[in-house]
């Protein structure tokens, strides 16, 4: 999307582009608006890198041209790290501009539209940011990648009970359903995308039965992890729960039978 503030793409982390550190974008000078041209040097041929290190004189050219702008990783940090101070300051989600996280940040309009195409996306970035990263799982293996991804749903809910801004950025999201169909359609989907895939593999292998629906068996695993650590934030959740789960649906409710 074009507009006044500048060429606006997906943030790098979402389609695979370039955060390889680089030189910080430069804050908008004293008197300059935020998203000015004057982050890009005079003279600059379009479609150039145009970012040099601080300090270095007008005009200066990037040492290694690349077409487009490079993404610079401090400046991508500044970014989140200014929304989380917002937030930890009090600032409702609601309530926070691209103009005060510019000034926050010490960058321009344009350095953030050049990562994220609206408020919902960088928000979802800083929700990710706060969060445990996910953990890899093989893509291979069925029951051992299912149960990396109900671990790291509980590690998850840890998170949220320990981090009082953490809990309180998610009860923000979910009144605002804008915001909370981003994070659903490119976080929450994702995942149970790949939890419905790891279900298929354990069916495939033999591992679980092949005559119910997989979403159904999906649902199964899941269920349990997301009622402790959703609907019962007072319920423990133990190291062990995971396997505890896993181990509960493959033997089964019903009582052994007597001989």
């Amino acid at each position: 999307m074009q507009g006044q503030d500048g060429e606006r793409d997906r943030h790098g982390a979402r389609n695979g582009g370039d955060r390889s550190p680089g030189a910080p974008d430069g804050a908008a000078p004293d008197g300059a608006s935020a998203g000015t041209a004057a982050e890009v040097p005079a003279g600059a041929p379009t479609g150039t890198a145009a970012e040099v290190p601080p300090g270095a004189p007008p005009g200066t050219p990037d040492p290694e041209p690349r077409r487009g702008r490079p993404r610079s990783a401090a400046a991508e940090r500044a970014i989140l790290d200014a929304v989380i101070a917002l937030l930890e300051a009090g600032e409702p989600l609601a309530g926070l501009s691209i103009e005060r996280i510019a000034r926050t940040a010490g960058v321009g309009k344009a350095t953030i539209y050049r990562r994220w195409s609206d408020k919902e996306e960088l928000f979802v970035d800083v929700v990710r940011d706060m969060e445990p990263d996910d953990p890899p799982v093989s893509g291979t293996e069925g029951l051992a990648d299912l149960r990396v991804m109900l671990e790291s749903l509980r590690t998850r809910g840890l998170a949220q009970r320990s981090s009082a801004l953490l809990h309180n950025i998610f009860a923000q999201m979910k009144s605002h359903p804008k915001l909370w169909n981003e994070y659903h359609g490119t976080v929450i989907a994702p995942r149970r995308l790949a939890m419905v895939e790891a279900v298929r593999r354990a069916v495939a292998a033999g591992e679980l039965r092949d005559d119910l629906d997989v979403e159904l068996i999906d649902d199964l695993f899941v269920g349990p992890m997301l009622v402790r650590t959703v609907h019962r934030p007072d319920a423990p959740l133990p190291d062990d729960l995971a396997d505890r789960i896993i181990t509960a649906l493959l033997q089964g409710l019903a009582p052994a039978a007597r001989v």
